[in-house]
């Protein structure tokens, strides 16, 4: 059996604690790989590595990190469909999916990769007589950062790029449901010329991210999960003085005005909800029809629904995989089987469903609930399944209050012709990113990425300008010269002259 060690120094290192975590293949249910689980030790021994390659990554010229980074954009291009089919083999969604998931995390790389400017201090001359003030921003030392399944390349490059092109060491805990991906970018950081140390990977649960949070040597902790989880991170890593940037969970709304194209509204919906199996913090899982438009907008997703192709992810017909695991895609069938019981309507039901030949992967067809009350299980909850909740509004106004009302406000969309009401909506709706007939507006990478509420904790949002503010801090220096007119005496700083 293949097994997965950590990334430390720039070279593999095996896991020395005993514990191993499965690895299964979502398609076919089979554990195909064990996992090295790091003990506090273990994570002690990276942190103390990452800090001695700080004393000089992080004194190193912009000219230098960024020669790195230009090496590592080319070889992850050259490397995507072999970062891909490692994503489909232990996560399982579609290999499109997975080189587009590559495709967003370079986008972050090619933002790193012109840090030069990002980093630019600001200067004011002769604020006083000789007096000049100048701001710069420097890297913070060694950070943190614990990332999800859904998403095992992405959003490990939404972080460590930008961490290490402003001079800091990153050690990376990714999750250990589909680890390979993590290993496989670090590999090509040090193939690219990153030196030993700036970049390591270490593997494993609780243990190690308990270890990474209280850690006296890490400065800063980036984090993409849950939102008990992220509350959980914020709270702890806070409490032991490190900087922190937690994001959450979501349910986000599509709100379909009368006027919308709905055509247009329900392949929106289709893709937004169902792609990556619905295992995505931006997917849309509840849409808010307004007015009389909502049965010819839930007939218009069922048949789309119904057309979707499901199958192993190395498959080129299949446009939705299976989910992580057995126990997760039992979870979200749970939530279909207790919709009826609390006043929805099944429109679609893909519990029960199986792929021939596959029977023992963890598949769920996609299911689509009508009329759900905002008290019911599958509308509080954030599901993180192939399931599509609508909601019905009479008015606008009523729409809005309904997604305000949520304690999310990761993303959000709405779909009109009318500009003014979009206008309107995305200055009145409560949530951190905003699509206007865009179902998942996820910002390019130089805006950031973050919610609101209880989709994020902390002040930072993640990439952007943000992402570089989050990994630096800001010193100002205050001088003062004689003019060379002057002399040797100096500058005369007021103390009484006693002789």
């Amino acid at each position: 059996m293949k097994t997965v060690n950590h990334w430390i120094g720039g070279k593999t290192v095996e896991g020395a604690s005993g514990n191993y975590g499965p690895v299964t293949d979502p398609a076919t249910g089979e554990v195909t790989t064990q996992v090295a689980l790091a003990s506090a030790e273990e994570v002690d021994a990276a942190v103390r590595i990452a800090k001695e390659a700080y004393l000089s990554w992080g004194q190193s010229s912009l000219a230098a990190r960024t020669k790195v980074l230009f090496a590592y954009r080319a070889l992850l291009d050259a490397n995507r469909d072999a970062i891909a089919e490692l994503i489909t083999a232990e996560h399982g969604k579609v290999h499109s999916d997975a080189l587009g998931e590559v495709a967003r995390g370079l986008e972050i790389v090619e933002l790193a990769c012109g840090i030069t400017t990002q980093l630019k201090g600001e200067l004011s001359t002769s604020v006083s007589n000789r007096v000049d003030v100048s701001s710069i921003r420097q890297p913070l030392g060694v950070v943190a950062g614990i990332t999800p399944f859904n998403f095992p390349a992405m959003v490990p490059m939404w972080m460590f790029p930008l961490a290490v092109a402003c001079g800091n060491t990153f050690i990376l805990k990714p999750s250990e449901k589909d680890p390979s991906a993590a290993n496989k970018l670090a590999e090509l950081a040090t193939e690219a010329g990153l030196p030993a140390g700036v970049l390591n990977v270490v593997h494993g649960d609780k243990v190690a991210v308990d270890a990474l949070l209280s850690h006296p040597d890490i400065a800063a902790v980036s984090f993409v999960g849950s939102t008990p989880i992220a509350r959980h991170i914020h709270t702890t890593a806070s409490a032991n003085g490190k900087r922190v940037q937690a994001l959450g969970g979501a349910k986000n709304h599509m709100l379909v005005l009368p006027d919308a194209d709905l055509d247009a509204a329900a392949d929106a919906a289709v893709s937004a909800a169902y792609g990556s199996a619905g295992e995505r913090c931006m997917a849309i899982s509840a849409v808010v029809a307004v007015g009389s438009i909502a049965d010819e907008l839930v007939e218009k997703i069922r048949e789309r629904a119904e057309k979707i192709k499901i199958g192993p992810g190395n498959d080129p017909a299949s446009e939705m995989g299976p989910l992580i695991t057995a126990a997760h895609r039992d979870k979200v069938a749970s939530y279909v089987k207790g919709a009826a019981d609390q006043g929805a309507d099944v429109v679609l039901d893909g519990t029960g469903y199986t792929v021939d030949g596959f029977e023992n992967g963890h598949w769920i067809g996609l299911s689509l609930l009508d009329n759900v009350k905002t008290d019911s299980d599958a509308y509080r909850d954030e599901i993180f399944g192939p399931v599509l909740c609508v909601l019905r509004a009479e008015t606008y106004e009523e729409g809005v209050a309904l997604i305000n009302g949520s304690p999310f406000g990761n993303g959000t969309a709405i779909f009109t012709r009318d500009g003014g009401a979009a206008r309107r909506f995305q200055l009145e709706i409560e949530a951190g990113m905003v699509g206007v007939n865009v179902p998942i507006p996820v910002p390019v990478g130089y805006h950031s990425f973050g919610g609101w509420k209880d989709s994020l904790f902390g002040d930072h949002h993640i990439y952007g300008n943000d992402g570089i503010h989050f990994y630096t801090r800001g010193k100002v220096v205050t001088t003062r010269w004689p003019d060379p007119s002057e002399g040797h005496i100096g500058v005369d700083l007021g103390f009484p002259r006693n002789h």
